[in-house]
């Protein structure tokens, strides 16, 4: 049985201030001395870099559209099993997912498979009795969601506060567990794909230390965290799936590299883990910093903000050569959005400048005011590092450019059957065997991941 305590933090809309207040109360608990897992419902890979920087431990994802029930249980007992305490960050508003008239991707649906308890973050600017309204509306709208708590953010006064809570909890009966001023220490930095990533934040944003500490003082003035505390307790037990996917396999003898510094960090935590669990060793590199790739047998570049240091990653000939190399050579390597605009030719930023990249598959990246962003299913057309010809798969894009000049016999590894990819409803540009694509996948969803990336690994460290 799964017993560890666990509780939702989830919003009445985007931007109701769930990351930052999900943080803060992360801090406060670690502060406590207890062992917190947090997770970000969604495949959000921002919000996690916050989660994982407070308690040291890496955030994971849940998301209802990718996952089975039996797989977003058996990820979430991987890892919260030797937590104290489970807190998951909702994504938007309770409610949102994948369509108007199903939970399917939303918070909600978490809420009901981990039977967690949520406690609401209603932004309460400019109203008071208004408030019982959102939160008994939040309420009425699905009682198989275990609705426990409140807590305001945004208030502009004790008076404003005073006269929300009144409301609430007379016409709920739900308890408001805090009251949060609007203060702008509050807020965390932005770009245009949302929060700069923390492991970004902390090595170029000033005082970066300073507005996290600030957080964590203003939530434990304002938050009940001892209720929130016993109210994650009274979470009720959860039957322990059989593991189909968590499961250790023999050591394989390979080694993966896997890109990680302040360019690509977008990784899912699941995916480095069972990379590991069926028997390879991840070596970290850095695309930015190092010289070269590591002695490895394999390649994997995640997601990032490359446009954002492309001039480094440009500048860095040595290990752009490296790579390319190794791509000729055979090696699988495999890219993801960013990982696939590092892997073309060329990185157009916004102001018309033009950087080298690695050249390891065709085209170059482009950066354009667009913004896409989609669940997305597809199946392979060829074979590949992670997949054979005919496999289905889920994942998602969320991304800012486009790839151009690609010639006319550019070759795609997938058909998508929902999602824009790179052109004409097709992703995952390949060469040698090297694969690029903007599709994000989650390895406890395309189950096939790891185990396939490491036989291609194998395949390749015999050949050579």
């Amino acid at each position: 049985m799964i017993n560890t305590p666990r509780i939702i933090l989830a919003g009445d809309r985007s931007s109701a201030g769930k990351t930052t207040i999900s943080v803060g109360i992360m801090s406060l608990l670690c502060e406590k001395g207890y062992g917190v897992q947090p997770f970000k419902v969604g495949l959000d890979y921002i919000d996690p870099s916050y989660h994982s920087l407070v308690t040291n431990r890496i955030g994971g994802n849940l998301d209802g559209f990718l996952m089975t029930d039996k797989a977003i249980i058996e990820a979430f007992e991987h890892s919260s099993k030797d937590s104290d305490i489970a807190v998951i960050e909702g994504v938007r508003g309770l409610y949102e997912g994948l369509e108007s008239l199903s939970d399917v991707g939303s918070t909600a649906q978490i809420a009901k498979i981990l039977k967690s308890p949520v406690i609401m973050i209603v932004d309460a600017q400019s109203i008071t009795r208004s408030t019982a309204a959102i939160v008994k509306g939040y309420c009425e709208f699905d009682k198989n969601v275990n609705i426990r708590g409140v807590i305001l953010n945004k208030i502009g006064s004790d008076r404003h506060a005073e006269k929300a809570k009144l409301a609430i909890e007379k016409y709920t009966g739900i308890e408001v567990l805090g009251s949060i001023p609007r203060n702008k220490s509050m807020n965390l930095t932005m770009r245009h794909l949302g929060l700069i990533p923390a492991r970004e934040g902390a090595s170029r944003v000033e005082d970066f230390d300073a507005k996290l500490s600030k957080i964590k003082s203003v939530i434990k003035d304002h938050v009940n965290i001892d209720r929130i505390l016993e109210i994650a307790k009274e979470s009720p037990r959860l039957k322990s799936p059989k593991s189909d996917i968590f499961t250790r396999e023999k050591d394989a003898g390979i080694k993966v590299g896997v890109a990680l510094d302040e360019s690509f960090n977008f990784y899912y935590k699941d995916n480095i883990d069972l990379l590991r669990l069926k028997g390879a060793e991840v070596v970290n590199f850095s695309p930015l910093h190092d010289d070269k790739i590591p002695e490895v047998d394999g390649l994997i570049i995640g997601g990032g903000y490359p446009e954002i240091f492309a001039k480094e990653l440009s500048d860095n000939e040595p290990m752009r050569k490296s790579i390319l190399e190794a791509s000729k050579r055979g090696m699988p390597i495999y890219g993801e959005c960013g990982g696939l605009m590092y892997l073309t030719g060329g990185l157009e930023c916004e102001d018309g400048k033009c950087y080298d990249m690695v050249g390891a598959v065709d085209g170059k990246a482009s950066m354009k005011h667009i913004r896409t962003i989609s669940y997305v299913m597809g199946r392979f057309e060829k074979d590949t590092p992670i997949g054979k010809e005919g496999t289905m798969f889920k994942g998602h894009e969320f991304h800012h450019s486009v790839i151009t000049d690609l010639p006319f016999d550019a070759k795609f590894a997938y058909r998508m059957d929902r999602g824009i990819g790179i052109k004409d409803g097709m992703d995952g540009l390949i060469k040698n065997n090297t694969l690029a694509s903007y599709t994000h996948l989650h390895a406890a969803s395309y189950t096939s991941f790891a185990k396939k990336f490491i036989e291609s690994c194998i395949i390749y460290k015999e050949l050579v």
